[in-house]
């Protein structure tokens, strides 16, 4: 099973990591069998590449539906990836596809943030989706940050850092919250000074304010 997945990690993951030598931290923290979510910030479309390289075992990452809906569909769909709509208030299918795969014991990557970050913020408001995956399937939630630069000479060494694992508890707003914190406390770990002076901080609670 996954076989176009196996095979194309085998070849573009020494690829990746000759073009832009990341460097790894925490990958402990994935499991090595059995389900859980794993989920954190979301900077470049190389992200789930970066996640995918840092375990052994087969990921199925959240993706957007305009990219299954493509002429190139077929690699994300041979992939094993989850089509999500973006521009829809709620994704049943894609929760429950992730659902689903989570009771099978699999990994689900999610970007809570369900966009990529071109902001000053240093994290945008996050989404329910990874805390209602595990309420629902008792999946614990291993947080990461992705920092630096994808760059062949990058000014800021391209890093991810894997957390330990957030377990559900209280109301999914609970989880989101603790998740939220985790990732932010992750990335000001991950992040040079340089880079962290630029950005900006708000809170899970203000950005309900907002």
């Amino acid at each position: 099973m996954y076989t176009f997945y196996k095979t194309a990690r085998f070849i573009l993951g020494p690829v990746f990591r000759l073009l832009y030598r990341p460097v790894i931290i925490g990958r402990e923290n994935i499991p090595s069998d059995g389900p859980a979510v794993i989920a954190g910030n979301h900077k470049h479309a190389f992200d789930p590449l970066l996640i995918d390289i840092s375990t052994k075992r087969v990921i199925r990452t959240l993706a957007k539906k305009e990219l299954h809906d493509s002429r190139f569909g077929f690699l994300f769909r041979s992939a094993g990836t989850i089509p999500v709509d973006l521009h829809a208030k709620h994704n049943p299918a894609a929760l429950e596809a992730a659902v689903a795969a989570l009771k099978q014991g699999e990994l689900v990557n999610v970007s809570p943030e369900a966009k990529r970050n071109y902001t000053d913020e240093l994290l945008l408001p996050f989404k329910f989706g990874a805390a209602v995956m595990s309420e629902r399937t008792g999946a614990p939630i291993i947080p990461y940050a992705v920092a630096g630069d994808y760059s062949l000479f990058p000014k800021h060494r391209l890093t991810v850092m894997f957390g330990r694992p957030v377990e559900a508890g209280g109301s999914p707003g609970d989880t989101n919250r603790r998740l939220y914190d985790e990732v932010a406390g992750l990335l000001r770990k991950a992040m040079s000074e340089d880079e962290l002076k630029h950005k900006h901080f708000t809170s899970y609670e203000s950005w309900g304010k907002i």
